[in-house]
């Protein structure tokens, strides 16, 4: 999305019907994800606290069993489904053992609903909360394949087996360019679990929900392995360059990277003439971040000339900051034919900026998640296109509305001054 605040407040209205023309068409990016089945793994926590009576006069487990068993009856046909547990098998107090006890419990696969559902009625509240170690098996359990991946984790309360933070296994996940998106559901969750289980889901892409009632839970993990049945546009992974001249060449498409905490990357765009490069950029702060910080989305060319930018800024009240461009490379005219040493295509460098900063206690590293948005499309019929200027097209029509505005509101000033004197003089 393309958003810009350069106006004053008194013309904020023409400024939101502007960046409305402004918007890109949407890309057609990756291919859906449809050359093979989707998987979901379901992992689920069976700690002692998974004992508490506190869910429709049930236990946490048994609300989860029901749910489970209703699920497992619904889930579509070309979804392989998986059931990981933790803190289901050691009773015992030693941390270290018991932060290691995570298992798959049914594997990811074909779906056989009677085998699946006797593995989930063998389960009883146990002891420890390792989510981070589960978190990575079933990661490790969904590998291969070129479907969506996605892990609903299930969990009456935050990790116990730090240092390994969850988060921070969260976003090495997301990192590493998989394309696996983690969803969240904490039942009867404190303010801690809460902020960990949001951070767990906002890395990766997912969702995060608080749960109350079995029907509840029973109806958010269905959603849930029925979304990822559905085909979605997957972003290719694209990692950028520190210079232009070694940038990798995007189509069009979607695209996903990461960037570190106030760095250059490059990329590269081949536009033909009588083509329009239509570009955006979004970088999600999925961490804590100091306040005011910037994104910036500049265009070049392969000797450094600025052909264009657009830059956005923030301070701290969103997540997600975006910014976007629009290059319109005029046609090839008759003396252009001529030039046969002139060449036809022309290489863009596209740089992604960032100016986020961080505390001292949060760790940078991996860097920050950027969705990078390329479009190629037919240029403008002619340099006096309003595209030309970033207008979009009806634009004669904004300003024809401004300038009614601007004579209506002259007008009725001058109607009550007049007015005003009338009343005086009786």
């Amino acid at each position: 999305m393309i958003t810009r605040k350069r106006l004053a407040a008194g013309v904020c209205g023409l400024l939101a019907a502007i960046a409305a023309g402004l918007l890109p068409t949407p890309a057609v990016a990756a291919e859906p994800a449809a050359k093979s089945s989707p998987k979901v793994e379901l992992t689920l926590d069976v700690s002692g606290s998974m004992r508490a009576r506190d869910i429709d006069g049930q236990s946490r487990m048994a609300a989860a069993k029901q749910a489970f068993n209703e699920v497992l009856d619904a889930v579509p046909e070309d979804v392989q489904l998986g059931i990981r547990t933790l803190g289901a098998n050691y009773r015992g107090e030693d941390r270290k053992v018991g932060c290691k006890d995570t298992r798959q419990l049914y594997p990811v696969g074909p779906l056989d609903r009677t085998e699946a559902k006797t593995a989930v009625a063998t389960l009883a509240p146990t002891g420890w909360t390792p989510i981070g170690p589960a978190l990575l098996g079933a990661a490790d359990d969904l590998k291969g394949g070129d479907g969506s991946r996605r892990i609903v984790l299930i969990t009456d309360g935050e990790d116990t087996c730090a240092p390994l933070d969850p988060c921070q296994v969260a976003r090495d996940i997301a990192a590493k360019g998989i394309h696996l998106t983690v969803d969240t559901l904490g039942l009867l969750p404190d303010a801690k679990t809460r902020n960990q289980l949001s951070c767990i889901a906002e890395a990766t892409g997912g969702t995060y929900t608080s749960v109350q009632h079995t029907k509840e839970l029973r109806d958010r993990v269905h959603q849930l392995v029925d979304r990822a049945a559905r085909p979605v546009v997957t972003p290719k992974p694209a990692e950028g360059a520190q210079e232009c001249a070694g940038a990798p060449e995007l189509k069009a498409g979607l695209y996903t990277d990461r960037e570190k905490f106030a760095e250059h990357r490059w990329y590269r765009v081949a536009v033909r003439p009588g083509q329009e490069l239509r570009a955006s950029v979004s970088i999600a702060a999925d961490r804590a971040v100091n306040n005011d910080y910037g994104v910036l989305l500049r265009a070049s060319t392969v000797h450094g000339r600025e052909i264009v930018r657009g830059a956005e800024a923030g301070d701290g009240r969103t997540d997600v900051i975006s910014s976007g461009l629009r290059y319109p490379k005029p046609p090839l005219t008759s003396s252009d034919d001529d030039d046969t040493d002139k060449p036809a295509t022309e290489t863009v460098c596209l740089q992604v900026s960032n100016s986020f900063s961080a505390p001292a206690s949060v760790k940078t590293d991996p860097g920050l998640p950027v969705e990078l948005t390329v479009d190629l499309v037919d240029g403008p019929d002619d340099a006096s296109d309003a595209a030309f200027f970033g207008l979009g097209h009806g634009w004669w029509y904004l300003i024809a509305l401004v300038l009614t505005g601007l004579v209506a509101g002259l007008l009725w000033g001058w109607i009550s001054r007049w007015r005003v004197t009338v009343w005086r003089t009786n």
